[in-house]
């Protein structure tokens, strides 16, 4: 997986991540194009548990990807029928208000 924290001044955080094999790939769904970039979801692998921990305590995530898209389920982060599908890609934003 690949993880980056977006820290935005006087808005707090955003976690980013996504499943490793979808680094520089471009998702297609009907009108809908998602660039999967390093400049956005980072450019160093990190693991489970560094996912885990920045998910964990993030305010908003954007998140894209069947493993990393389950670990948040399985955190309860998430319900599985909260996400959309972009092509066969999970793909989730968290906001906590």
């Amino acid at each position: 997986m690949y993880l980056k924290v977006h820290r935005i001044p006087g808005a707090g955080e955003v976690v980013a991540a996504c499943d490793a094999e979808l680094m520089d790939v471009t998702l297609m769904h009907g009108d809908v194009e998602v660039c999967i970039t390093g400049g956005f979801y980072g450019t160093e692998r990190a693991g489970e548990e560094d996912v885990r921990g920045a998910l964990a305590g993030a305010e908003n995530a954007n998140i894209i990807g069947k493993r990393v898209v389950a670990l948040a389920v399985a955190m309860g982060l998430v319900a599985e029928n909260e996400c959309i599908m972009i092509g066969d890609v999970p793909h989730v934003q968290i906001f906590r208000i």
